[in-house]
């Protein structure tokens, strides 16, 4: 799974997610792409999972580009655990995703075979996403 090597501070708070994705919101590797229309957390698992059902689909034909990084700690305190005691210890990583974010990016085959692995793909996650090609 992906995850930072190092970070300055091991605990993050939770924050909110709100706005949209300027960065990251147009195909620069690529010629088609999955992108986020909702807000949403991507864990590190998500991430792997959607990359491996894509990578499966072309059978690992084309070329692809992961767009996102979970550089994010999310802490859970353990079951039946009293109240108060402080933050629970890290338990993974998860990208923060805005609306309008390219989360992969993929060349190299069929556009018909690209939607279909991005929809496949798109089942693995969390929030909703849409199939976006570079019109040449």
């Amino acid at each position: 799974m992906l995850s930072p090597k190092k970070l300055k501070y091991r605990k993050k708070q939770k924050g909110r997610l709100k706005g949209k994705a300027y960065r990251g919101s147009s195909l620069v590797f690529g010629d088609f792409g999955l992108q986020a229309t909702e807000c949403g957390h991507m864990s590190a698992q998500q991430i792997e999972a959607a990359r491996i059902a894509v990578t499966r689909h072309v059978k690992r034909g084309g070329k692809v580009w992961i767009r996102v990084f979970p550089d994010k700690p999310f802490t859970k305190k353990p079951a039946e655990t009293r109240m108060g005691k402080g933050k629970g210890g890290t338990e993974g990583w998860v990208a923060l995703i805005k609306p309008g974010r390219i989360i992969y990016e993929l060349e190299g085959i069929h556009e018909d075979i690209a939607a279909e692995a991005f929809r496949l793909a798109g089942h693995k996650l969390s929030f909703r996403t849409r199939f976006i090609c570079r019109r040449l």
